[in-house]
């Protein structure tokens, strides 16, 4: 049945009325331009050429290997890119200042090409046609956004059912085969690493070298999926962490269904490491609790990791960075981050690094946007710093009770004040984010006339989308905390990714569960179920009115106290 899907594109006319490129296989190099310039026109590459160079792209990535090994013998220079997320005008730059990927200018791209721009399928789209036209100089690594549940959150599922209305699903699917096909490490001269998050304490590339790859990430999709357990973290908040956003997170003991073996389960967590760590300043490893996947890894860990294996330097992306890339572990850590204006316009540059053989690493900045270009640093890190406050203070939000738990506790006489240390020793207690928190307090919580802390300031001017005065405060903490997985599951329903559900979409889905529940429940149930959440009575459920319902249940569920949730 998958050997029908994939071949079905011979089967897909494409219209005398269709201007963009034709495609023929093997790419060859005006394939390649006619590509580029139909994508820098705004023109949609047509499904038949999108299936068959997906499919193209299956076939060559099931010859290679986990961990690919360049050398510099044969060229002068390597370029490596970091995150573009669907940033077509970063990559177009990139091609621009740098050239074109070729014999002369080979390129490794370290993952998270897709999700949050709104060019995700012409990025990748390219990235694979210049991989099918030149294999030996086109390396990509996989990111953690290669995920067809960070698909779902952050975009990419959505763009593409919204460009390919007919052949969406089949694109979709081929896509996840893909993307569970990218190697996870590529490796220069061996003498440096490239991995898209990072590394921990039990990273052992050699053990890397021999997991099976595709079986192990379409396990660790699957695993981005928690059983029932309230999410840690919603937004994203990059520019003060510096951390990409993460999806629900599994408890921290939950390694995968239990049927998983052994070996799968170890190749999870080897390949959850790769994918999602970041570094950080003090010795040691711990659990990635911002992220709720992979962990922070210390000077010590990459010191020992480097000298296991006669390394010399780790290069990694998965972060946002000011100025495009960052160097730590005294330089023997490199982020570098290539979507420019992440968070908005004049928010960051974007960067790529030039090594040669003498494997020195030359940074190379660039913006997009001309108007941005001008600004200061002070000025980029206002615009940056905007977004990343909001993001926090979401983040504090979700953690009201405990944060204000362990601020009672010093606040004996119930005043809402606490000293200035005692609020910052709370805040990393409890976040574990080793924030400069008295730096930030300024932007968190007011100072009280006598110079403490009044701390429920902090929980001010952040509300969900319902106002809180409808709602309890721990209501309004749950809805959140659970956030994250209502919009999963609002996805996961709205199948044609239209931003709405349908009566019909809900009525298919509701079957599903009662089939696998085994409960009967009547059409007419279910529609009036439906007829009940469509608070405006438009015919359909929108996000607002689907996290509303969610409201009421839980509402009705405080009101039966001896009810199990």
């Amino acid at each position: 049945l998958r050997a029908d899907r994939e071949i079905c594109y011979n089967l897909i006319p494409v219209p005398e009325s269709y201007t963009g490129p034709r495609l023929s296989f093997p790419l060859s190099v005006s394939d390649t331009n006619a590509l580029l310039a139909a994508f820098k026109d705004q023109q949609i590459l047509h499904a038949r050429y999108v299936l068959q160079l997906l499919y193209e792209t299956k076939k060559l990535l099931k010859q290679m290997p986990n961990i690919v090994h360049l050398s510099t013998s044969y060229t002068n220079e390597i370029t490596i890119c970091g995150d573009l997320h669907g940033r077509l005008d970063d990559l177009l730059l990139i091609f621009y200042k740098n050239g074109l990927p070729s014999a002369e200018t080979p390129y490794v791209f370290n993952g998270d090409f897709v999700d949050r721009g709104k060019k995700s399928i012409e990025v990748v789209c390219l990235l694979f046609a210049y991989l099918l036209l030149y294999p030996d100089y086109m390396h990509l690594n996989r990111g953690n956004h290669e995920d067809h549940i960070m698909n779902l959150r952050y975009g990419f599922t959505k763009e593409v059912m919204q460009k390919y209305k007919t052949h969406g699903r089949e694109i979709l699917q081929l896509f996840q085969d893909v993307f569970s096909l990218l190697p996870v490490a590529t490796v220069i001269d061996g003498k440096i690493l490239i991995v898209h998050g990072g590394i921990s304490d039990q990273t052992d590339l050699d053990f890397l070298s021999t997991i099976e790859r595709h079986k192990c990430l379409t396990w660790n999709s699957l695993c981005s999926v928690p059983p029932p357990a309230p999410p840690q973290h919603d937004r994203e908040w990059k520019q003060v962490r510096g951390a990409d956003p993460a999806p629900p997170p599994p408890p921290p003991k939950w390694r995968g269904p239990p049927s998983a073996p052994f070996h799968l389960l170890s190749s999870l967590r080897e390949v959850g490491d790769i994918l999602w760590s970041d570094p950080k300043t003090h010795e040691g490893w711990s659990p990635n609790t911002f992220r709720g996947r992979g962990c922070y890894f210390g000077p010590d860990v990459t010191r020992r990791l480097l000298l296991q294996h006669g390394l010399q330097l780790l290069i990694r992306s998965h972060e946002c960075k000011q100025e495009g890339y960052e160097l730590c572990h005294g330089g023997q850590v490199i982020t570098i981050f290539s979507a420019s204006n992440y968070y908005e316009e004049g928010s960051n540059r974007g960067a790529y690094i030039k090594v040669g053989r003498e494997l020195l690493p030359r940074f190379y900045q660039y913006q997009v946007s001309r108007a941005t270009r001008k600004l200061t640093l002070t000025q980029r890190v206002r615009v940056a710093e905007g977004s990343a406050l909001k993001a926090l203070k979401e983040k504090l939000f979700t953690h009201r009770s405990e944060l204000l738990s362990g601020l009672q506790q010093y606040d004996l006489n119930n005043t809402g004040c606490v000293s200035v240390s005692e609020w910052a020793q709370v805040f990393e207690s409890v976040l574990r984010l080793d924030l400069p928190w008295r730096t930030l307090r300024p932007h968190l919580a007011r100072l009280a006339p006598d110079g403490s802390v009044d701390y429920p300031s902090c929980f001010e001017d952040m509300e969900p989308r319902i106002p809180l005065s409808q709602v309890t405060p721990n209501l309004a903490e749950t809805l959140f905390r659970y956030r994250t997985d209502i919009e999963i599951i609002f996805n996961i329903i709205d199948k044609d990714h239209s931003g709405l559900i349908s009566i019909e979409e809900f009525r298919h889905t509701w079957r599903l569960f009662s089939a696998h529940l085994g409960v009967d429940i009547d059409d007419r149930a279910i529609d009036d179920l439906a007829r009940s959440i469509d608070f405006n009575k438009d015919g359909s459920i929108d996000f607002t009115e689907f996290l509303e319902a969610f409201r009421v249940f839980c509402r009705r569920l405080s009101l039966f106290p001896d009810v199990e949730s």
